[in-house]
């Protein structure tokens, strides 16, 4: 006799995630699929910072003073740790809707547009939503049918709608949103911090060792090593340029409460002259909302449960000798043996059981059916 056992198998919701992102470490790390160049940037900060403080920082230290690798330490954590929480986070992915969502605003689409003729185009769907007695357009996502909110934007390369989308950066590996654009813009910050404190001091190197040997060279040191530290000058140098500029018009965009996706659109600065209507007209208030203001969590719960129900066959023997046959006995309140009640296989009410003295042994034995363990509360389960 074969039955069917039912197992639960948990399965998270990250595993059913539409998109083209990645997860690690059982959802908790949400990353972009093309990771190659977030690979490259991990090389190159800790490639040159290595090099800084396995030659370098000791000379500095002797010479100037013990705080320099100290300072460059600090830079270097916080750089690292900001890139890594960029990196790792969820920018602000918006939700697919759901098949019955999408069928009620497809609805609520034909109802408000209407018929349209075949050939013609129909019209955009767009919805007016007002901020700061402004109107501000909400466009349909086709791909996540929905009304993207205010300032969000669809990823190509992430397949998600992303709340306050800024951009999508290779470098770190991730899309910038609402979520992670303050860590983007600290580790920038940082990294420009860091990029000019290695390069300076590794011209005071030269500087110092070329005063001390004369030949660029202090006591003790190799050729090999100058030639790893203009390795390390040539690199701070064309970092500075691109690093350093970029962190200046990320300071621009804060002071605006702008994001870059608006920037080149023209959003509020095109033929219209559309007052941006997220800015409060001061750079301070701007820059605490953007960098100091509440985070919202993430609306994705990648760790969730989805629970799904597997059914397997599994093989019973059943004996078929006299023994099986047998009713169960239990004790009776008075002192006599009863039988547990059995359900027939054909539905119909189970028969009262019966004591021994009631029933021959021959009648036992000769049963057709199978007896069911008594219950607890000694009626038959329906």
């Amino acid at each position: 006799m074969s039955v069917m056992v039912a197992r639960k198998k948990v399965v998270r919701k990250w595993e059913k995630l539409p998109g083209r992102n990645t997860f690690c470490c059982d959802g908790r790390i949400m990353m972009a699929r093309q990771k190659g160049i977030f690979y490259l940037t991990l090389f190159l900060i800790l490639g040159t910072c290595a090099l800084f403080f396995a030659f370098e920082c000791r000379y500095l230290a002797v010479q100037l003073s013990p705080a320099i690798p100290v300072f460059a330490a600090v830079l270097f954590l916080f750089a690292m740790a900001t890139l890594l929480r960029t990196s790792f986070s969820d920018p602000g992915v918006i939700p697919r809707a759901l098949p019955d969502e999408a069928a009620f605003i497809e609805m609520e689409i034909e109802a408000t547009n209407g018929t349209v003729p075949q050939g013609q185009r129909p019209p955009p769907r767009i919805k007016n939503f007002q901020i700061n007695n402004q109107i501000v357009k909400l466009k349909y996502c086709y791909t996540c049918k929905i009304f993207r909110p205010p300032r969000a934007s669809h990823c190509s390369i992430c397949d998600n709608c992303v709340e306050r989308f800024d951009h999508h950066c290779p470098w770190v590996g991730n899309c910038v949103g609402k979520r992670n654009y303050r860590y983007f813009y600290l580790f920038i910050l940082s990294l420009s911090l860091l990029t000019i404190y290695i390069f300076t001091f590794n011209i005071v190197y030269v500087a110092l060792s070329s005063d001390t040997a004369g030949l660029g060279l202090f006591p003790g040191c190799s050729q090999s090593l100058t030639l790893l530290t203009v390795l390390e000058v040539l690199i701070c140098f064309f970092t500075l340029w691109s690093v350093v500029g970029l962190t200046g018009f990320h300071t621009f965009l804060v002071a605006l409460n702008q994001t870059t996706n608006e920037d080149i659109k023209g959003s509020w600065t095109g033929k219209n002259r559309v007052q941006n209507p997220y800015s409060h007209g001061n750079i301070v208030k701007n820059c605490c909302e953007v960098l100091c203001g509440p985070l919202p969590p993430s609306v994705l719960d990648r760790r969730g449960i989805l629970q799904q129900e597997e059914s397997t066959a599994q093989e019973e023997s059943c004996p078929r000798g006299p023994s099986a046959q047998e009713p169960t006995v239990a004790q009776g309140p008075g002192g006599q043996a009863e039988e547990s009640s059995a359900q027939q296989k054909d539905g119909s009410v189970p028969v009262p059981s019966l004591s021994n003295t009631e029933m021959p042994e021959e009648k036992q034995l000769t049963s057709g059916e199978l007896p069911v363990p008594s219950q607890d509360t000694g009626q038959a389960e329906h």
